[in-house]
């Protein structure tokens, strides 16, 4: 009885200590050349290498709708502010990987993180 409790507690304790391990490589993993896509009615229009921002600068896009300010920072990109009635795409805030786009509907503007060519050779699938 003793050695079926202690096999189950070794097996428990090994699962638990490669989740663990599997757990911190993944959330410790970062992507260090990154670049913003910013896509305006579909067509990307501006390609920023956020690895390679050294100081914060903002620029302006022209929308359908009107006008969105981009904020660059080392690292991130964030919509601060923008002529759209509910202004979502500024309240979303800094986005520094691709887990989430901002999107700004009114204006058909997206911006995007992805990795760069380099990092990203493992091709699942191409489509048309």
């Amino acid at each position: 009885m003793i050695l079926k409790t202690r096999t189950w507690m070794l097996a428990f304790l090994t699962v638990l200590l490669l989740s663990v391990t599997a757990s911190w490589m993944l959330l410790t993993e970062k992507t260090t050349d990154t670049v913003a896509n910013l896509y305006l009615d579909g067509v990307c229009i501006e390609s920023i290498d956020l690895s390679t921002v050294s100081a914060a600068y903002s620029f302006s896009v022209e929308g359908v709708y009107g006008r969105n300010l981009i904020t660059v920072d080392p690292g991130r990109i964030c919509v601060s502010d923008a002529d759209c009635p509910d202004k979502s795409c500024v309240h979303q805030g800094w986005i520094g990987n691709g887990v989430t786009p901002i999107v700004c509907l009114p204006n058909k503007l997206v911006i995007q993180i992805e990795e760069t060519a380099e990092q990203s050779l493992d091709i699942d699938s191409v489509t048309k």
